[in-house]
């Protein structure tokens, strides 16, 4: 079985992302901001196979949540990153955080810039396992869970 070490967000401001994520959700900065520059690089190289050949510049930065699941982040600076819309779903498209308070959480997320995109769902009747959808101030989707996947999922009968 994998596990999950971590889930790469696009951002256009790599140090404004990095204090969001550090003063909203929790998450420590572990390492970065790094700078790419392909002119500075061999040919052949890690952010290119990744990213693609026509990035030119970029930086990124490591940040890890309480369960050590990490999130790094990315500022693509050549080409520019263009605004996306999150609800054109090719490929990633949220993450999954489990919170204390959900309500308190998406309530912060919502005063710092992020946003609440729905209400608290109750996901098994009779069950108090909840969660609620937000946006960090980028437009990455983040899910809230008031409890583990496992958890929600595994005791649903």
């Amino acid at each position: 079985m994998a596990a999950i070490t971590h889930i790469g967000l696009a951002v256009p401001d790599i140090e404004k992302a990095i204090e969001w994520y550090e003063e909203v959700l929790g998450f420590k900065l572990i390492a970065g901001p790094y700078s790419f520059n392909a002119e500075k690089e061999d040919r052949r190289n890690m952010t290119n196979d990744l990213l693609g050949g026509h990035i030119k510049k970029m930086r990124n930065a490591h940040l890890t949540s309480d369960n050590q699941v990490g999130i790094e982040l990315f500022e693509i600076q050549d080409p520019t990153m263009e605004k996306s819309d999150n609800r054109n779903y090719d490929g990633f498209f949220h993450i999954c955080l489990i919170a204390d308070d959900i309500e308190k959480l998406a309530d912060e997320i919502d005063s710092s810039g992020g946003k609440k995109r729905s209400d608290i769902w109750n996901t098994w009747k009779g069950k108090p396992y909840y969660l609620i959808y937000c946006e960090d101030p980028y437009g990455n989707i983040i899910e809230l869970y008031s409890h583990s996947t496992e958890t929600m999922y595994v005791n649903k009968d």
